[in-house]
């Protein structure tokens, strides 16, 4: 068994993060608000921080529980996720931002939605 407060903590990190990437998200518009203005490529800069930390933090769920917990929320595909944070991490200069902006807008929200919904899942 593992340590289910541990997670709990690290759960709710992940979707403190996510929140954080939406509320930053906010405003833009398209890929190019990022692309086009230094105040954009602060934008990218500040949510792929998140993304790592959210990628990152995935990582480690697997580690304390063994990978016997996210596979249980299928709807996520979590390991694209943990390899964002790589190529973010590791390849910061191929970052895509038309990807970031995709992951902003399509996804960052159900990964909010499951990972809340895991949390509650635990605490009952």
């Amino acid at each position: 068994m593992y340590d289910k407060e541990l997670v709990l903590e690290v759960l709710t990190q992940i979707h403190q993060a996510a929140a954080t990437v939406s509320m930053r998200f906010k405003p833009i518009k398209s890929a190019n608000d990022f692309t086009d203005s230094p105040g954009g490529m602060e934008k990218l800069d500040a949510i792929c921080m998140q993304l790592i930390a959210i990628g990152e933090s995935l990582k480690n769920i697997d580690k304390i529980t063994g990978k016997s917990l996210l596979h249980k929320y299928p709807q996520i595909e979590w390991d694209k996720i943990k390899g964002m944070r790589d190529i973010i991490s590791h390849h910061y200069f191929d970052v895509d931002a038309e990807v970031i902006f995709d992951v902003c807008q399509n996804h960052i929200d159900d990964l909010a939605k499951t990972v809340n919904q895991i949390i509650k899942d635990m605490s009952q």
